[in-house]
């Protein structure tokens, strides 16, 4: 559940920014009027979200057992290869993201109503698509027939729009440079459980071999339906007795990545900037 409320909240809170990034500046320059339909851009996109999620989860219950295995497999695979890519880019573009988005937003003011929709429909759009995915993805490893998991997206959301609205007022400052910087570290962690998943999905679709090739066994100690046992497999997507393939691949994502993220960031920064922790209240 802890997995996937952050999941969520990152998720989230990226989305809960950009709204209020992009509110915030037309109610300072004056422009109201383009509010109708920013929020238009933003519920196409979050009507769009939630059409996907429901396709990937409707939509391969009529698929053969080894067909949902080799497309959940596929899709978890896809979905770490986004997130890892969001982790990164955000981590790079925090400081920048509010002058960014402003340039896009202006570049759309002088375009008119429908560059304006598909500007707020596109920097929210492809958060919500993305969490989609890793969710769903992330769900399959952690928690199938359980509701822990969804419950655990859905708090995480709630509290991202908590954040963000507090964020908009005023009333809280952020660093976001250091906010992504601990939730991308962790991300990378679940990231490399459902990656793992993933490939035991394709081993089960006898697109991968090595399915009988476990690398242990401690069922015996951890046993899977016991209170760590699920406590581990939802934080961490922790299998007791997982293949040699899923070890190999779980490793050589975990360590790289991790390494690189981490090796980035203890880098000498030189002189903080002040848009880490810039609220964009709009008073």
């Amino acid at each position: 559940m802890f997995g996937n409320y952050l999941i969520g909240l990152r998720e989230g809170l990226e989305a809960s920014l950009v709204v209020c990034i992009l509110v915030a500046y037309l109610v300072k320059t004056e422009r109201r009027d383009a509010l109708r339909p920013v929020w238009l851009g933003i519920g196409i996109a979050c009507g769009l979200s939630l059409v996907f999620g429901a396709m990937l989860e409707f939509g391969t219950q009529e698929l053969t057992f080894e067909a949902q295995e080799l497309l959940g497999g596929s899709l978890s695979i896809i979905s770490v290869g986004l997130v890892t890519w969001m982790v990164f880019w955000m981590k790079r573009t925090a400081r920048h993201l509010k002058a960014e988005l402003h340039g896009k937003l202006d570049t759309a003011l002088a375009m008119g109503t429908g560059a304006l929709v598909a500007t707020a429909f596109l920097a929210v759009g492809r958060e919500g698509l993305e969490t989609a995915l890793f969710v769903w993805a992330s769900v399959r490893a952690s928690g199938e027939g359980s509701s822990a998991p969804l419950i655990g997206v859905l708090l995480g959301i709630a509290t991202a729009i908590v954040l963000g609205y507090l964020f908009y007022r005023g009333a809280l400052k952020i660093n976001l440079a250091k906010f992504f910087r601990w939730t991308g570290g962790m991300l990378v962690v679940v990231a490399a459980g459902v990656l793992a998943y993933g490939v035991h999905d394709l081993q089960e679709a006898r697109f991968l071999g090595g399915l009988n090739d476990r690398a242990f066994d401690i069922s015996g100690a951890i046993p899977p339906d016991s209170w760590y046992g699920t406590l581990l497999k939802g934080v961490f997507n922790f299998q007791p007795d997982p293949t040699v393939l899923q070890l190999a691949v779980w490793a050589l994502y975990l360590v790289p990545v991790l390494a690189l993220f981490l090796v980035d960031q203890s880098r000498p920064a030189g002189k903080k900037q002040s848009s880490d922790a810039t609220p964009v209240s709009s008073r």
